[in-house]
């Protein structure tokens, strides 16, 4: 099988990655509204544990729209998939770094790891548009930190936004390539 026809049977598999990206806009916006209204360490609990939960639950999603998610044999994607997956909490050593320094840096520090794990997806989904929201979660995360207002959740509410925001620009890139546009 070559590049091409994995990333796309990758891409119409995984809608693009419409449900994990929904999802993701759950558990951020679950996260910030913890740290606003419980407590900072219940949001950064929330959005490290919960997280790593986003996988089943995304699969869960598929399951309940009866979709199957397997790729053919010959595409090895998924296993590429799992590897990138697992950089997320090796990168949240340096969010409790940044975290340790100065509590509100917790979630734009969490932006830059997610955002910079977002890179090879531009590969691994052949979708140019996943470089627009690493980048968006990069320098987002960076400005925030760096100059915005030390609002503890306002990075959490912002990035829920972006991934729901995503979410349906995926989906519309998979539905014109279905359609053949």
């Amino acid at each position: 099988m070559n590049i091409q026809d994995a990333q796309r049977e990758l891409r119409q598999a995984y809608m693009g990655g419409f449900v994990g990206q929904l999802v993701a806009a759950a558990i951020w916006a679950l996260a910030a509204a913890l740290g606003t209204w419980v407590s900072e360490g219940a949001g950064m609990a929330a959005l490290f544990f919960v997280s790593m939960f986003l996988f089943p639950i995304t699969q869960l999603i598929f399951r309940l729209m009866g979709r199957s998610t397997k790729l053919s044999p010959g595409n090895t994607l998924d296993q590429l998939a799992m590897q990138i997956a697992f950089t997320v909490p090796i990168g949240f050593i340096l969010v409790g770094a940044a975290t340790l320094h100065q509590t509100h840096w917790f979630f734009p520090a969490a932006m830059v790891i997610v955002g910079a794990h977002y890179l090879p997806f531009i590969f691994l989904y052949g979708m140019w548009q996943f470089g627009v929201l690493a980048g968006v979660l990069i320098f987002g995360g960076t400005a925030l930190g760096l100059y915005g207002p030390e609002v503890f959740s306002l990075g959490g509410w912002i990035s829920a936004v972006v991934f729901a925001v995503f979410a349906f620009v995926a989906l519309s890139v998979v539905r014109k390539e279905a359609r053949g546009d």
